[in-house]
Parts: C-alpha cells; structure tokens; sequence
C-alpha cells in the first residue's frame, strides 16, 4: 500500500483543515522514522560545527574574547546561541528538500484529486519541522553541556530562550517551505537554503562584529541573524554586559521573525496555489 493509498480519505466527506493536517503531519513524522539517517545529518552538521569551534579555536578565541586566563568554557558560552540557530537552520534546509521533493514528483498532483483542504500539505510540513527541530535542538543542546556550557538563567530566561527558537523555527520554517515550492528540482531546493548556515559566520555567531572590517561589520550587524543570537547570548548570560542592549535586539528579534514569517508565508501560499492549479 502506496503512502497515497493510505492517506486517501473517502471522497463523500467534506474536507477538514485540522484533521487533514494532522494526516500530512503523520505522514511527515512517519517519513522522519523511516529515514533516520536524515535526522542523525541534520543534528551532526551543528555538533561538528560546536566541537570544532571549542576544541580548535576555543582556546585561542576564549582567550581573546575574556582575556587571559580564559578559554575553552568561555568561548563555548559565547557560541552556543550561534550553534542553536545553526540548528534551526540545518533542519529548515531538509523542509525545503520535503516540499521540493512533493511538488516534482507528484504527490500534490495526487492530493489534489483526494478530498482534503488544500492547506493541509504545508501545514503538515510545518509542524512536522517544528516537531524535528525541537527534537534537535534538545540533543545539541544536550551535547552542549556535557561539553561543559553552564548558564544560571532562571526560568523566564529560559522561556525568553525557548520563545525566540519557536518565532525563529517558525520564520525560518515558513520561508525554507517558499523556496522548495520555487525550486524547480530536488536539486536546486538541497543548495537554495544554504546560506543560512552561512549568515551565523557573518554575524555575532563566532566573533564580536566590533572586530570586523567596516562594510563587513555593518552588513553584520543589521542582517537578521545578529539579533538573534545577541539575544539569545544575553538570555543565557549574565552580567551587566552580556544584558545590555538585550532590549533592543529582542525587539529586533521578534521584528525579523514576524517580518520573515509574514512574507514567506504569502509567498509559499502564492507559489503553492499557483502550481497546485497546473
């Protein structure tokens, strides 16, 4: 029994958003079970990245960012925040991939003959994502403290943390969804996304912007992921300076992701309409 076959519902029921996109949901969770492997790539591209970064240049970047006597620890606490964001963004990639992949091979040429809303498919992809990032987001952030990240944020500090990963997921859920619909290949939607693993390198990710040439250091600070992670770094940090400014780049934040979240959601709702009625 195809995956189709077994979604098809009876063609005398009148359709039902909730209901059908559970259905897409299930069937996302059901794609992630059966390839793992897609899990373990999306989880073990930010770890690497984290490993690298404390064993390799921890050291000397701790050192230089803290002062003497610092290392390892301190340049750890500074990159986490850029390593969870990484995190969303890896997952974001394989959504592109999941819709990229419906939309060329045919199975939402298959829905369409089915009686389900039509809101259902994206949706599905969505939530499923959300599912799979906080999934990877707990590990990397497991592997994190073993590594020996501490932080004495209280618990509105870590629901602050927690709110701005689920506004991040969904903005760059919802735009990661845009770009596999406007990909005319598989092949084309696995590259589109990457420079979301990039933009945390030309931010506040790894090193303070202060730091950077001038034209890099302006792109740095007003790209989107920079508030991001200054926010996150000053919900985890503690300290005058770690929560100064913190203000700011929340509302910044909140900003982007509204903005991102906005947009991609009418650009993937035009694109989908627009190749569901070929």
């Amino acid at each position: 029994m195809t995956t189709s076959t077994a979604l098809a519902p009876s063609r005398d029921r009148r359709s039902s958003p909730v209901a059908d996109s559970l259905t897409m949901l299930r069937r996302r969770l059901v794609h992630m079970r059966r390839y793992p492997s897609l899990t373990l790539m999306l989880i073990g591209q930010p770890i690497v990245f984290l490993l690298l970064f404390v064993y390799v240049f921890g050291g000397t970047m701790g050192a230089g960012l803290a002062g003497p006597g610092a290392g390892r620890a301190e340049y750890l606490a500074y990159i986490t925040p850029a390593i969870l964001l990484m995190t969303v963004a890896s997952v974001a990639l394989a959504t592109a991939l999941g819709v990229a992949t419906d939309m060329t091979e045919g199975i939402v040429a298959r829905f369409r003959t089915m009686a389900i809303a039509r809101v259902s498919v994206l949706t599905g992809h969505v939530v499923g994502a959300f599912v799979q990032t906080a999934i990877a987001l707990v590990v990397v952030l497991a592997v994190a403290l073993l590594l020996g990240f501490r932080t004495v944020a209280g618990p509105v500090a870590w629901l602050g943390v927690f709110g701005v990963l689920a506004l991040l997921t969904i903005a760059l859920t919802w735009f990661t969804v845009a770009l596999g619909l406007a990909a005319d290949s598989v092949e084309t939607a696995s590259n589109t996304p990457m420079f979301l693993i990039l933009l945390p390198f030309l931010g506040s990710g790894f090193v303070p912007t202060e730091s950077m040439p001038t034209g890099l250091r302006w792109f740095a600070d007003y790209q989107p992921f920079t508030p991001v992670i200054d926010t996150l770094r000053g919900l985890l940090s503690i300290g005058p300076a770690a929560t100064t400014g913190l203000a700011g780049s929340a509302a910044l934040t909140v900003g982007w992701c509204v903005l991102i979240t906005g947009a991609s959601y009418l650009w993937a709702k035009r694109l989908y309409n627009a190749r569901a009625d070929r």
